[in-house]
């Protein structure tokens, strides 16, 4: 087990599972950042009913984040699925005392929302539909 730089709350914790098992049909978004202060992962954001544009938007171009993404994706063959995504996005030229932080908590943190698909974004204009249809692979 790895020593995570910050510690994910029983509250992050809940609300990631809570996140897992939504029964809403539409793409949402948890947007969690560092508290520098208290070494913690908390959240930032939570987006409902949203386009990857709109959450392009939501995202502050010069700190790193973490995105736990529910994405609405509509298949060719007409099947609809809601993969979940984990979205390291870093932007190059955050503070590196940051960069570390976000990087030192990012493995614990995808290990706790239970996430396999994990994907990373440098650049805020990278992070649109074809970006992530392109990493789900459809």
């Amino acid at each position: 087990m790895s020593n995570s730089i910050c510690a994910v709350t029983d509250e992050i914790k809940l609300m990631l599972k809570d996140f897992r098992f939504r029964k809403d049909h539409n793409t949402a978004a948890l947007i969690l950042k560092v508290d520098r202060e208290k070494q913690l992962i908390v959240l930032d954001e939570k987006l409902e009913d949203i386009t990857i544009d709109e959450l392009q938007e939501s995202l502050p171009s010069h700190q790193p984040r973490y995105v736990i993404l529910s994405y609405k994706q509509e298949h060719k063959d007409g099947r609809v699925s809601y993969p979940l995504c984990f979205i390291y996005y870093t932007p190059r030229d955050s503070h590196a005392e940051l960069q570390m932080m976000y990087a030192g908590s990012k493995i614990s943190l995808q290990r706790d929302a239970d996430l396999t698909r994990a994907y990373e974004v440098r650049e805020l204009e990278d992070l649109n539909e074809e970006w992530l249809l392109e990493k789900l692979g459809n």
